[in-house]
């Protein structure tokens, strides 16, 4: 039984207008849907007899919006090609608008989208009046682009196709000057870009050339979305306005190069750090926002757990010793540096910092920017801050054999010295110290704190929905925390239920902003025993184990039974030792969705003497 048959059989036409419309619906790249609304049949009526012939359920949308939560799990350029656009998100499950449920491909790319993201789909049928409308919603940011674009009054003619960019050249072309000048569309294009990104709270933006156009993605909550594309005939333009308002080099576009600057994106102080990157197709550009992360370095803000708190105070009371963070790349080892400064007495205190780069001002603190470029490396400037009476110093990192046995000396004569260190959990960090050639004998008299930490996705305010534990999760909490002292055990929540997200109209994913979860270690005779013995890694771990130290896991788990995390962030976590890295490409602030904080806040640091309007 086809279309109009149903439609007939349902009372909705009438035998002779359903001949008459057979003979219209039977030309070639005729629409249905738009020979029967124009016949006078009401959409819903269309739309009930589609479900019936596909054996479909139907979705009618009506007026009310998608929000962008939603719309970025599948990009406009698939949803325009597919002809499938999201509707919701409805028990951890992606509610999908479709116009054509036999589309195989389209089928095809939504299992490869719903692998990709993690959740399960489930098809509606809806009509192609409402895709067309669930096509406009996406065109927040792509519309206002698109409208900058068409001021440029540009055709890719054969002619004008971009040929293939050459990194060897250093001109500065005539588009990319014009660029320059403010009325430029292309500053309309690029203004638009950083009040999205802002408003849609990422944490960076990335600008990337492909063959034959230029990708603009987010980062929203630690993952990368696809937000709008350009054609690749403006890409250095682009580029050449974002160098501008960072204060680099126009011509430079073989070496990468950073920079900074402030805008005013309504009302809103935002500051942005720049980094160029010459890729073969043009220069990648990667900015991170930094105005909504100044806020946040309080160590309440960070989601450390009551003990955690009392070891890291009473390591900063000390009057000397080394204070080690430990993680992957984004998992906001630097914020929580920033948060321990801003505890630490600066008035009274002789507080210097060594950072590449140095993102927030803390007032207080002589703040100093590595250049190994010139020869200043964290080493070289250790050494220079050991002569200007420091009493506390901040290494941003510790990368090699020099920097940290240069740090253990520091530690060692009377200063307190907070730095980061990659390895993949906290107790890794002794033998790392090791490998980099540091004697046994010193590690113990001065690691004073060591701590690891990653960042893991929140659940939106009102804690999500609880779920009772099921007889496999609970076995796997005994077998995670059954080497647990008893004297700690006893202090433990209640492991009977934990939260999932619970999707809202405000917050379609039920999560929001992330927070760390970590795990640390005070130095003790025992482990100073282990270290000396050159005990292995785990027998280090069983060491301070017995003094109550929870893993990032367990972490996580606690916060999953208070509805802080959802449950399957524990997942992502792994094991003690099977902690993998994440594939992130810089620092992310911990926390995105803390309290302000009372205590004096960080000053992202930008070039003042400029400052753009958006």
């Amino acid at each position: 039984m086809d279309l109009l048959a149903i439609l007939e059989q349902n009372g909705v036409v009438s035998r002779e207008l359903a001949a008459t419309l057979q003979t219209q619906l039977s030309a070639p790249g005729v629409a249905a849907e738009s020979v029967l609304v124009t016949a006078g049949v009401p959409l819903n009526e269309i739309l009930k007899a589609k479900g019936q012939y596909f054996g479909v359920p139907t979705r009618e949308l009506g007026n009310k919006p998608t929000p962008f939560e939603v719309l970025r799990y599948i990009p406009e350029e698939s949803a325009r090609y597919y002809h499938f656009a999201p509707l919701a998100i409805a028990e951890g499950v992606l509610e999908v608008g479709v116009t054509d449920p036999d589309n195989l491909e389209a089928r095809d790319a939504l299992t490869f989208i719903s692998a990709k993201i993690g959740m399960p789909y489930k098809i509606f049928l809806i009509t192609d009046t409402d895709f067309e409308k669930l096509l406009t919603q996406y065109k927040g940011l792509s519309g206002e682009v698109g409208k900058a674009l068409s001021e440029l009054d540009v055709e890719l003619t054969v002619d004008d196709a971009p040929k293939k960019r050459n990194l060897m050249e250093d001109e500065i072309t005539e588009t990319e000057a014009e660029a320059i000048t403010s009325d430029a569309p292309v500053t309309k294009i690029v203004a638009t870009v950083l009040r999205h990104a802002f408003e849609q709270r990422a944490s960076d933006i990335h600008v990337e050339p492909l063959v034959d156009q230029t990708r603009v993605r987010f980062r929203i909550d630690g993952v990368l979305s696809t937000n709008t594309t350009l054609p690749g005939l403006v890409h250095s333009q682009v580029v050449a306005r974002i160098k501008v308002h960072g204060n680099m080099r126009l011509d430079e576009k073989r070496k990468p190069q950073d920079g900074r600057f402030s805008a005013r994106v309504g009302g809103n102080k935002v500051d942005f750090r720049v980094s160029t990157f010459p890729t073969y197709y043009g220069e990648k550009v990667v900015m991170r926002i930094l105005g909504s992360a100044a806020k946040l370095l309080r160590l309440e803000d960070l989601g450390y757990t009551k003990r955690s708190l009392e070891l890291v105070r009473t390591a900063i009371k000390k009057p000397y010793g080394l204070i080690l963070v430990s993680g992957p790349t984004g998992s906001g080892k630097s914020t929580s540096l920033y948060a321990i400064l801003n505890e630490i007495d600066r008035e009274r205190q002789n507080v210097l910092s060594l950072e590449d780069p140095v993102e927030y001002t803390i007032p207080g603190v002589a703040q100093s920017q590595v250049r190994p470029e010139i020869g200043y490396t964290f080493a070289n400037g250790l050494r220079t801050t050991l002569r200007q009476d420091p009493n506390v110093i901040m290494v941003g990192e510790i990368r090699d054999s020099e920097t940290a046995n240069l740090a253990v000396q520091a530690a060692l004569t009377g200063h307190l010295v907070l730095s980061t260190i990659h390895t993949n959990n906290s107790i890794g960090i002794v033998p790392r110290l090791l490998d980099m050639g540091v004697e046994p004998y010193l590690i113990p008299p001065v690691l004073i704190l060591g701590m690891a930490q990653r960042l893991v996705k929140t659940l939106a305010p009102g804690g999500g929905k609880k779920v009772p534990v099921d007889n496999s999760t609970k076995a796997m909490f005994e077998q995670e925390f059954k080497d647990l002292p008893a004297e700690f055990r006893k202090d433990l929540p209640s492991l009977a239920e934990v939260h999932m997200p619970l999707p809202t109209p405000e917050y379609p994913t039920g999560l929001q902003g992330r927070i760390a979860v970590t795990e640390m270690f005070a130095m003790n005779q025992e482990l100073e025993r282990a270290i000396l013995d050159r005990k292995t890694e785990e027998e280090m771990f069983a060491t301070v184990r017995k003094q109550g130290m929870l893993t990032m896991k367990e972490d996580a788990i606690i916060k999953a039974t208070q509805g802080v995390v959802p449950f399957t962030e524990v997942n992502s976590l792994g094991g003690t030792y099977d902690l993998a890295d994440e594939e992130t490409t810089q620092e992310q602030p911990a926390a995105q969705s803390a309290n302000p904080a009372s205590a004096p806040a960080a000053a992202p640091v930008v070039d003042t003497s400029k400052e753009i309007e958006i």
